[in-house]
């Protein structure tokens, strides 16, 4: 993807603010916990934030937790679900933090979009010596045979590049910080994938993956129609054609520590 491609697809998600609440899984407790094991301290930077997805997470599990969030309207559902957070507009590439700041940045499928080249300073900046990074991205299971039909019949604009635990693997192998220079150091990069689920309806399955970038992009004949043979899939599925259902999910994450 270049880097117009990329700047579309990251813009996309303002429009679905509220679809991207409503439907969006959180993430596996157990994946935070890992991600933030070896952090020195509580306080965490969710940078990326979204709607709060992950935000939720961490507060419930007692972090001190700024977000920041590039997307006014993505800011704005945050805000609303979580009034308590402390929440500011920025980005990756220029974090309205002070130097040494935060004992841990976390970014929810959201580090793909960074320009690490100018963030990777940034995110070294905030961190305080022996800090975390962190990047969480929930992922399918393809090892449950549906599933993996499922991923065969969206394509890569629904089900693409880090959405299933292979290719997440290779995808964010070599995600870690490249061109921080100067002072900053980070440790070798660590991946481990946690068990995950999200109860769905097909609807609100279908309703999930309309909220991807690679959907929201298309002309709407286009999105339409691949939303279509999902909806056929699903409803020839015995897994989910009728009530709801788990989808097997990992969360993925990808951890490196600032030394």
């Amino acid at each position: 993807m270049d880097q117009n491609e990329r700047s579309l697809h990251a813009s996309s998600f303002g429009a679905a603010a509220v679809a991207y609440a409503e439907h969006r899984p959180d993430y596996a407790r157990a994946a935070v916990s890992w991600a933030l094991a070896s952090a020195p301290g509580p306080r965490v930077l969710d940078l990326g934030a979204g709607t709060g997805k992950l935000t939720a997470t961490l507060v419930a599990r007692g972090a001190e937790v700024v977000a920041v969030e590039p997307d006014p309207a993505m800011l704005a559902e945050l805000r609303r679900a979580l009034p308590d957070v402390r929440a500011l507009p920025g980005s990756a590439e220029a974090i309205p933090l002070p130097d040494g700041s935060v004992d841990a940045v976390v970014a929810g499928n959201a580090m793909h979009w960074f320009d690490m080249a100018v963030a990777g300073p940034e995110i070294a900046r905030v961190l305080a010596p022996g800090g975390v990074l962190a990047g969480l991205w929930n992922v399918m299971d393809d090892g449950v045979e549906w599933v993996a039909g499922l991923a065969e019949v969206s394509g890569t604009a629904a089900i693409g590049p880090r959405d299933t635990p292979a290719s997440w693997r290779a995808e964010t192998a070599d995600m870690y910080l490249p061109g921080t220079g100067g002072a900053a150091r980070f440790g070798s990069p660590e991946q481990d994938l946690f068990p995950h689920g999200q109860r769905r309806t097909a609807e609100s399955l279908v309703s999930t993956l309309a909220t991807r970038a690679g959907v929201l992009v298309l002309p709407e004949q286009e999105r339409e129609a691949l939303l279509g043979r999902i909806r056929a899939f699903l409803a020839g599925r015995p897994e989910t054609a009728d009530g709801e259902f788990t989808l097997p999910m990992r969360t993925g994450v990808l951890r490196v520590r600032r030394l």
